[in-house]
């Protein structure tokens, strides 16, 4: 073999191998919108969203059965509309289930969690889910527990001066 060819073969194998890294990198981060899976729409549509993104994983019971799809806003009522990308394999998710916005810990991502619900018949392609539980939004609970607090010391404060005024 000569010298030009051996430099052809290991640039070839260069650019198959570093196909493969790009390629294993989309896998990992999730930004492929190939699955290699039949899947089907459905949507649901919350009062708050949170930080859920695109991509965002779908669970039941911790095991992941698809993402989301698609968000936006309806004008009408103006809710978030969430389309959920199920797996053909999680065909059967009862239609009266429903759907919860979680936290993965403390601070981590948002993702859909499915709850099944008791219904003859499962969701398919185009149905929506009416049932559904809103973000819990931290910055919100942190703000009501202040507030909360403060107005706890202001009756405090108010009761002990109304105590005092009497004697």
């Amino acid at each position: 073999m000569g010298q030009k060819s051996i430099e052809t073969f290991v640039g070839f194998f260069i650019l198959l191998a570093l196909a493969g890294l790009v390629m294993l990198a989309f896998q990992v981060s999730n930004l492929t919108t190939y699955q290699g899976k039949d899947t089907y729409d459905v949507s649901a549509q919350f009062d708050n969203i949170g930080d859920l993104k695109i991509r965002a994983p779908v669970t039941v019971a911790g095991v992941k059965v698809g993402q989301v799809a698609a968000i936006s806003l309806d004008p009408k009522n103006y809710r978030a509309t969430v389309t959920l990308r199920l797996n053909r394999s999680a065909n059967n998710i009862p239609t009266d289930s429903s759907a919860s916005i979680l936290t993965a810990g403390l601070l981590g991502s948002n993702y859909i969690s499915l709850a099944p619900g008791f219904a003859d018949q499962f969701l398919k392609a185009g149905d929506s889910i009416s049932e559904t539980h809103s973000a819990i939004i931290l910055e919100q609970m942190i703000g009501q527990l202040l507030f909360s607090v403060n107005k706890d010391k202001t009756a405090d404060t108010d009761s002990s001066t109304d105590d005092a005024s009497k004697s």
